[in-house]
This record gives C-alpha cells, sequence and structure tokens, in this order.
C-alpha cells in the first residue's frame, strides 16, 4: 500500500485513491484563484476541511493536470516551493510577476497584498462538484 492510498481523504470514485478525490477538490478550488492573487498550501487544506493536510496539497499541486494554476499556489511565508517538475521556481516566479505580483527583497510575497481569499468551505465544495 503506497503512503497515499494509506491517508484518510474525502469520499472518491470506485477504484481511486482516497487522495485521488481530494485531488480533484484541490484542483477545482486551485483554479478558482484569479490572475495576480496568490494561495497558500494550508489555505487550500483549510479549505477543504483539514488545515494538517498541507503537504498533501503539496502533492497534489506536483501531479496537476495543465489546466491548474499552479504558479499561484504559494508557502505560508509567501515563498516558491514547486521543484523543477513545472519548470521551477524561476518559472513560476516568472508567472507571477506577469500578473503583477511583486516580490520583496527575501524573494517572497506580501500575502496581505496578493493574497486570496478563500471561499468559505460550503462554497468551495459546491464549485468543486460542478
Amino acid at each position: 500500500m503506497s503512503h497515499l492510498s494509506s491517508r484518510k481523504g474525502p469520499a472518491s470514485e470506485p477504484g481511486q485513491s482516497p487522495d485521488r478525490g481530494y485531488f480533484a477538490e484541490v484542483y477545482a478550488l486551485v483554479r478558482q484563484v484569479p490572475a495576480g492573487r496568490v494561495v497558500t498550501y494550508g489555505q487550500i487544506a483549510a479549505a477543504l476541511g483539514d488545515a494538517k493536510r498541507a503537504r498533501v496539497v503539496g502533492w497534489a499541486m506536483r501531479a496537476c493536470p495543465e489546466d491548474v494554476p499552479w504558479h499561484r499556489v504559494v508557502n505560508s511565508r509567501g515563498g516558491l516551493s514547486l521543484g523543477p517538475a513545472h519548470g521551477g521556481v524561476n518559472l513560476q516566479r516568472a508567472l507571477l510577476e506577469d500578473e503583477g505580483i511583486e516580490f520583496d527583497a527575501g524573494e517572497h510575497i506580501d500575502l496581505r497584498v496578493y493574497g486570496w481569499q478563500v471561499p468559505a468551505r460550503g462554497n468551495c465544495r459546491e464549485r468543486s462538484a460542478q
């Protein structure tokens, strides 16, 4: 059994690991993040009902489909964390800068300025089911 399938997660389709259903919810939420805004792994996990699953959100982002704006997800300090699977932090930074997001001297994004207000859990779940 893999470490992914052994973790609890929301109900999923028959034959899918629980995290596959969770990954789909993560992707649905990330697709809602508007250009020029960012969200943290922890915010996504909390919006989906378990703030302790930020690491699982990270796993989801490493495997996300091409239509998910992965570059808009940052760490809790407003820093870039994605590795070479998506082109690395240089590509992520370039994409964010193209959307008007600025970085401070410490290479971080001011989440008070550019952070996105995640919808309440009920709204998030409704949209991910569409």
